[in-house]
């Protein structure tokens, strides 16, 4: 769906993006992971044909970028830093002057086209008032309905649930995960490892313009080695085992062991009692400090 090779853009002097290789397969829910300053935005401007690389090569949906972007762009709902809307008018009136800005756009169906979006990401009420009263969650998810008008193919997002309370990032991510389950490919770039956590299936990281992890989210919550115990007898525990105990709060050990089984089994037969047991992997946090130097906008 979204592939890349040695994609590269230079400001001058400064790498912004920095030979990344994406591969984003058709029906993905792929997210990309970076703090701000990473290179993020400047790839997914490059991706939609706003920004022209430097060096290296673009594929769109099998069509190269920005040479044929022309030919995927109706295909494409895309919300890139931020929503934007002329103030002065209501977020219909907004959604269909973008509608009709758009290539291909039908008139016909306009009006359904916009309402049901509206309705799909929760602004179904919405009144006459100009877009400058709306809050900062309205505003984007008035973006979120530009991107869904005509039924895409592909969403390409850029920190979607920016300015939405816990309520509203929910219902986001229930949205993008039922477009995705009804055949939409979903790319979205976030710092926000806990968005990227629970929607996606694959992930990537950017680090200082460089993507430096790229692998299903499953594979990259590998097993550690550790096996966490909870059992009411802990010191037994610790006794039995002295040597492999790497911590122990309260009820919960934690122990180093590569089956699980065979522990569980050791346990039962020194007479302990095992009350819950399970392999602990390596969270999507782990994953991505591993890979990252440090913070963009940390000054030693």
């Amino acid at each position: 769906m979204i592939t890349t090779h040695e994609l590269t853009k230079r400001y001058g002097h400064t790498v912004a993006v920095d030979g990344v290789g994406l591969d984003v397969r058709e029906g993905d829910r792929y997210g990309l992971l970076g703090p701000n300053g990473s290179g993020k935005t400047t790839l997914v401007r490059m991706l939609l044909g706003l920004v022209f690389a430097t060096r290296g090569d673009i594929e769109v949906m099998g069509k190269a970028v920005p040479r044929r972007v022309r030919e995927v762009l109706p295909e494409i709902g895309a919300l890139v830093e931020g929503p934007g809307a002329y103030g002065n008018l209501s977020g219909r009136t907004n959604l269909a002057l973008f509608d009709a800005a758009g290539p291909g756009s039908e008139r016909r169906n306009r009006r359904r086209r916009v309402d049901e979006a509206l309705e799909r990401v929760g602004l179904a009420g919405i009144d006459r008032r100009p877009v400058r009263a709306y809050s900062l969650g309205m505003r984007q998810r008035l973006g979120l309905a530009g991107a869904l008008l005509r039924k895409p193919r592909l969403l390409i997002l850029d920190e979607p649930t920016n300015g939405l309370d816990p309520r509203g990032i929910r219902e986001i991510r229930d949205l993008l995960a039922s477009l995705n389950a009804g055949g939409t490919t979903v790319f979205l770039s976030s710092h926000m490892l806990g968005e990227i956590d629970a929607l996606c299936t694959r992930v990537g990281v950017m680090d200082r313009g460089r993507l430096v992890v790229q692998d299903e989210l499953s594979s990259l919550r590998s097993a550690t080695g550790e096996v966490v115990v909870t059992t009411p007898t802990p010191s037994e525990v610790v006794a039995l085992l002295d040597g492999r105990v790497l911590s122990l709060s309260g009820d919960v050990v934690t122990v180093r062991h590569d089956d699980p089984g065979v522990l569980n089994a050791s346990l039962v037969e020194a007479g302990i009692s095992v009350t819950g047991l399970s392999v602990r992997r390596r969270t999507l946090e782990e994953v991505v400090l591993e890979a990252t130097t440090t913070s963009s906008d940390r000054v030693a």
